[in-house]
């Protein structure tokens, strides 16, 4: 791996009071190109521009794919990432699905540690801030007409964040899409493609006009069943037990904290569901008083209370606008292990040294 650091740190320019999500950016990023059916060697560099042609075939078609990962500074000054395995797996399935050369698993782990630890020094120090780590796979072919490119760039960015949502844990108010579909089965739910996000791009401005936070999507064919919330999978509280849209329909991405969580649950306990969730069903149980919790949950917020849904011109209020109890605990112990204070029993955990 080449290695080509900056001569002076952007960290000054970073405002940690205030860091917001995704504002501001690493001192370096990785790169490394696949050309000729094979992986160059890998290089870590200063992050900067790179020069595209108009041309350039994922401006055209859109083969994009990405990742979502965090590098936390823990209690114990230990920098750690959250089950970069994981996400490494699902970007190699997601560059299956769309036609692109898989990544050299073994490189992209290098890459991720080598660019953490270069700037270690950006991570913030406190806790639910951290390091969020974008790696991505674009198409390089340059050529007009729809067809799978020969020739990728695999790169990984950097940025020192707080939380997704301006309410932290705060919970936030959602619209109930009965209008837009984002996916339908057979389709690319279950992909982390640029796609798979540019679908939601409008609805989501729209529901963010009205006041709402974010937008549950339902299924594309008939808008009856629960998908997804915004960029998160969603789970809910319902007379006591944890349920959470299945992934059997492959409309929904394979979250790795959603599994995180629903594994903490079952350890706690709790009784568990995953299973197709009519729209219906979430209002009846707020009417009937058994709808205790709802929330997203995924890298970028870990989780992300709900306190109020709005469907067919109603508002369905959850726990008083208030943070659950399963919410809260799954939130601590989640970060727990992220930063350290918890003990990683599942191997989750990879410190960067």
């Amino acid at each position: 791996m080449k290695i080509s650091k900056v001569k002076t740190s952007g960290k000054p320019k970073i405002n940690y009071d205030n860091l917001l999500f995704g504002r501001y950016f690493s001192d370096h990023m990785f790169i490394q190109d696949y050309t000729n059916g094979k992986w160059q060697e890998s290089q870590i560099v200063p992050f900067e521009k790179f020069p595209m042609s108009p041309a350039n075939i994922t401006l055209h078609y859109g083969q994009s794919i990405f990742e979502g990962m965090k590098a936390f500074k823990g209690v114990d000054g230990k920098i750690r990432m959250f089950r970069p395995k994981d996400n490494i797996a699902r970007l190699n399935r997601s560059a299956k699905r769309m036609a692109m050369a898989q990544v050299n698993e073994d490189d992209f782990m290098n890459g991720l540690k080598e660019l953490v630890k270069i700037d270690k020094d950006l991570i913030p120090d406190k806790w639910g801030e951290s390091l969020y780590l974008r790696p991505f796979l674009i198409a390089m072919d340059e050529a007009l007409g729809l067809k799978a490119s020969s020739a990728y760039r695999f790169m990984i960015i950097a940025s020192p964040v707080a939380s997704y949502y301006a309410e932290g844990l705060n919970p936030i108010k959602i619209k109930v899409e009965t209008k837009f579909s984002r996916v339908v089965e057979g389709g690319l739910g279950e992909v982390k493609a640029a796609a798979n996000y540019a679908a939601s791009v409008y609805a989501t401005k729209v529901a963010k006009e009205e006041g709402f936070s974010q937008v549950l999507w339902l299924d594309g064919k008939d808008h009856r069943y629960v998908d997804e919330v915004g960029a998160m999978n969603i789970m809910f509280v319902i007379d006591d037990v944890l349920v959470t849209p299945t992934l059997e329909q492959k409309t929904i991405l394979p979250g790795i904290t959603r599994y995180s969580a629903l594994t903490i649950a079952r350890e706690l306990g709790w009784k568990v569901e995953e299973r197709r969730i009519e729209i219906e069903e979430i209002a009846q149980a707020s009417e009937n008083g058994k709808l205790q919790e709802a929330f997203g949950i995924g890298t970028a917020a870990i989780i992300s209370p709900v306190g109020e849904m709005f469907y067919k011109g109603k508002s369905i209020i959850v726990n008083d606008r208030k943070i659950g109890e399963k919410s809260q605990k799954l939130y601590d112990t989640i970060t727990g292990i992220q930063y350290g204070k918890i003990k990683d029993k599942h191997d989750w955990i990879v410190v960067v040294e």
